[in-house]
């Protein structure tokens, strides 16, 4: 299809998220140059726009593609890996054993493929934007530039970062902070609408005094906001007040490290004056619940947080592809901690569809998370016939508990038809997935 061409998505219950009307039952949203130009009832636009392609939602909804904004693409080999040490006992001994000795491992071009794969799946469940955390020690330079190659590739739209940190030595820390000022010169070279960058940090307690101060500089000089892991675990802030003297959030406050373009991944131990410091400056908090919950690492007072008015996001850390399946465990798990069956209903729809919907929009410079004109045209077709009336009032209630990632029939980034009908045209997934099997065997035999 041409870029000029127009192209209809139709005959589905449209769910727009705009207040004047949120829901259209036998909706259509029409699409030039990468953006949503209307919306409107089918008969409506097809009479408007005669001759257009048209894809044929059948009855199934038709939404705002999902956004992630806490993702990582290099832990795709990991699946099906076996450890060889004894099983991490605590976070701490996770890192040691699992992450930190898989990155390491890592070339350029198990970087691209484990990208590619995982894009390919983050796709094929809906999601059409995600803020990636990126680290690969043995193969800095360049790492970004082969994940933005995957991007380009599969057509998800991507914001990139490498993961700063001193635990391999000054060099490695060094080229870290280069490969973050390259890619984000990059992006506003010729990032389009399709690549952004942020300013990467592991975490305060593997990142020094001296190496914050200049990636902070760097970050300043680039204008760009920061992805850190924010009090994951309570070693973290243990280790930050034996050695700073200063809670998590309050050192990277002094370091000028907060800010609305920031994100602080995860947060589960963290107390009001820091909830207070998230809030005042507008950082974007990101929950991940599975991997907290699978990391044993707690339950993140995100409840508290949004009462308090911080911005509160969702994210996956990797542990699916499948966003729908982390707005359900986002609902879950405030229940099961707090023994209270009639809290969390709201706050994960309003991280998943409007926070993530909003810090993306600011990132990328045009409205995302929304079907309205103007927007970026990221949209997905889902098969869902309810048992029960859709209405404006429980659209969120039929998506939590109706609507799984493998149910997304088509997927749309910037009016890219990136999978039609569960395929992906133009390109040769098998010949991926095959080329990724044979390195994930290589580097498990170098892990």
């Amino acid at each position: 299809m041409e870029k000029s061409a127009i192209l209809l998505v139709g005959n589905g219950r449209l769910i727009t998220r705009e207040p004047q009307q949120p829901l259209v039952e036998d909706g259509c949203v029409a699409i030039r140059d990468g953006l949503i130009a209307e919306t409107g009832p089918t008969a409506s636009l097809r009479r408007n726009y005669r001759g257009a392609h048209f894809i044929d939602a059948r009855g199934g909804l038709i939404m705002s593609g999902l956004i992630n904004t806490h993702m990582h693409l290099y832990s795709t080999f990991a699946r099906g890996m076996a450890l060889k040490d004894a099983a991490p006992g605590n976070f701490t001994e996770i890192l040691e054993r699992l992450w930190w000795r898989l990155d390491k491992v890592l070339t350029l071009d198990d970087v691209y493929l484990s990208a590619a794969v995982a894009m390919i799946d983050c796709i094929r469940n809906g999601a059409t934007t995600i803020f990636d955390h990126h680290s690969s020690p043995g193969a800095v330079s360049g790492s970004l530039f082969r994940i933005a190659e995957a991007a380009r590739l599969t057509g998800l739209r991507s914001c990139l970062c490498y993961e700063v940190t001193d635990r391999e030595g000054p060099e490695v820390a060094q080229q870290s902070i280069e490969e973050n000022r390259a890619f984000l010169e990059s992006c506003k070279r010729s990032g389009g609408d399709l690549l952004r960058g942020l300013f990467g940090l592991h975490a305060s307690f593997t990142v020094s005094d001296e190496t914050l101060e200049a990636c902070r500089r760097v970050a300043a000089d680039s204008d760009a906001g920061f992805h850190v892991h924010v009090a994951e675990a309570e070693a973290d802030q243990t280790k930050c007040l034996l050695k700073h003297g200063r809670r998590v959030v309050g050192r990277f406050h002094h370091f000028g490290i907060l800010g609305s373009k920031t994100i602080a991944a995860h947060c589960v131990h963290v107390n009001d004056i820091e909830i207070d410091l998230l809030k005042n400056s507008q950082t974007l908090v990101v929950h991940n619940p599975e991997s907290n919950m699978g990391n044993a690492v707690g339950c993140a007072p995100v409840l508290e947080m949004v009462r308090r008015g911080a911005r509160v996001g969702l994210g996956s850390d990797a542990y699916t592809a499948d966003m729908f399946e982390s707005l359900k465990v986002a609902n879950l798990l405030p229940k099961h901690q707090t023994g209270q069956p009639g809290v969390g209903w709201a706050e994960p729809s309003e991280m998943l569809f409007n926070r993530n919907a909003e810090f993306a929009s600011a990132c990328f410079g045009r409205p995302l998370g929304t079907l309205t004109a103007g927007a970026l045209a990221d949209l997905i077709v889902v098969d869902y016939d309810p048992p029960t009336p859709i209405t404006e009032s429980n659209i969120n209630s039929h998506l939590l508990f109706g609507v799984s990632g493998r149910a997304v029939r088509s997927t749309i980034i910037g009016g890219r038809v990136v999978m039609l009908d569960r395929e992906l045209p133009g390109m040769d997934e098998a010949a991926i997935l095959a080329k990724a099997r044979a390195a994930a065997q290589k580097l498990w035999q170098r892990f």
